[in-house]
């Protein structure tokens, strides 16, 4: 009888330390298993789900616009006032509801290529008004029409997954021509999505057409989005420093004058790229800028809430599945004394035109699909790993704690 009691204790213990070693042996080959399955489902090839995606947002995406409606332009022109503005919006437009056109995949460089149409509906809804509302602003024909983005060539993760969705090329070229040195570089992706696996300490490189450069995003906080635990990366003020505050951003400085010797921060003259026109790009009411921007302009109240830029990404997949871009276009004005609505200034202007706020987000049905495809497998799988190996251990010291009690008894 007590051979037979011994002898259940001892298998308990076995089948305890099994199990143990079963959970802890599953740790390493899940993990496996999962950066396998992730790295074949988002490389960007027909048949994976990060394809799918990548072919046509299934993400409801909306733009909308505030307008800066000058309230005493006679002032300014007559007498250089500050310019009393009224923020009117938003003005609400679905993009990127278009497939992307003309993918092309190269097997031998690893890329495909694409163009990226840039369609808008205008959502009235969502709208404080109509597309015939009148303003008074500057006259200045700002660059956000229904023309196509491209030809982007990016990488598709083929060979090298660490490169998947970065950006080989635009518009044929690895630079922009529009900046010195490295800051006319194309660098990273274009936000919809990163390399797999990303982690907090990860600064995440993209390139923006509308601000026609490439810019960075740092990790801020970790957030559940639709049961999908999320990391948030925010456009950080550093980005927009002057060269003084940041010295990587000295190739951004292009001009002297204006810029007060490359002091001015929180503003980009980007001219360069919009046909020669004195178009300034900042964030909304001038977050994080300098405050003579703000000090001749009436009614600005920068807030990060509303105004900063973020991009919630998946970690494991590499996939943004929120984000918010918020930009602001500024118009330079400088006294003229051969122009009549100009001759009376006394200064440069930095007028806001207007600013835009671009937002997507995953949709419930998408979410749900993610999670079981992708979250949920990997909760799982962990939760199967952690309670074997607790099981296990618990078993096996229970046993051994039995079978060593009845053998001291036994003595005894």
């Amino acid at each position: 009888m007590g051979c037979n009691r011994n002898c259940g204790l001892v298998a308990g213990a076995v089948i305890g330390a099994v199990l143990a070693v079963f959970g802890g042996i599953l740790m390493p080959v899940g993990d496996m298993l999962i950066e396998k399955t992730i790295k074949k489902e988002v490389v960007l090839e027909e048949g994976t789900i990060a394809f799918k995606n990548w072919v046509k947002t299934g993400t409801d995406v909306y733009r909308q616009f505030w307008i800066f409606d000058v309230q005493n332009p006679d002032e300014v022109t007559v007498n250089s006032s500050k310019i009393k503005v009224k923020q009117r919006g938003p003005y609400t437009y679905r993009v990127r509801y278009l497939a992307k056109e003309n993918i092309t995949q190269d097997p031998e460089t690893h890329t495909v290529s694409f163009l990226q149409p840039n369609g808008a509906i205008f959502e009235p809804s969502l709208s404080v008004g109509t597309e015939d509302d009148t303003f008074t602003i500057l006259n200045l024909a700002v660059a956000y029409n229904n023309t196509a983005d491209g030809i982007y060539k990016v990488f598709n993760g083929k060979d090298d997954i660490s490169k998947v969705a970065i950006i080989d090329t635009y518009k044929g070229r690895k630079n922009l021509s529009y900046w010195s040195s490295y800051c006319d570089l194309i660098n990273g992706t274009d936000a919809a999505s990163f390399p797999p696996f990303v982690e907090k300490t990860r600064v995440l490189q993209f390139f923006s057409s509308d601000i026609c450069r490439s810019i960075y995003a740092v990790f801020a906080a970790e957030i559940n989005l639709k049961g999908i635990p999320v990391y948030r990366f925010i456009l950080p003020s550093f980005a927009f420093a002057s060269p003084f505050q940041n010295p990587d951003n000295h190739c951004f400085c292009t001009e002297k004058i204006v810029s007060k010797n490359c002091t001015l921060y929180g503003v980009l003259d980007i001219g360069k790229c919009k046909e020669g026109k004195p178009v300034y790009i900042s964030l909304p009411h001038f977050l994080h800028g300098s405050p003579e921007l703000a000090e001749p302009i009436e009614s600005l109240s920068p807030n990060e809430e509303e105004h900063s830029t973020y991009l919630d990404v998946e970690p494991i997949t590499g996939f943004t599945l929120r984000f918010a871009k918020r930009l602001q276009v500024n118009m330079l004005v400088k006294p003229a004394k051969k122009i009549e609505a100009l001759k009376n200034l006394k200064h440069n202007y930095i007028v806001p035109i207007l600013w835009l706020n671009e937002t997507g987000t995953i949709g419930d049905e998408k979410a749900e699909m993610f999670r079981n495809q992708v979250t949920g497998k990997i909760n799982l799988l962990g939760l199967v790993e952690i309670v074997l190996l607790s099981v296990g251990v618990v078993m096996f010291i229970a046993f051994m704690i039995s079978y060593c009690a009845c053998r001291s008894k036994r003595v005894n």
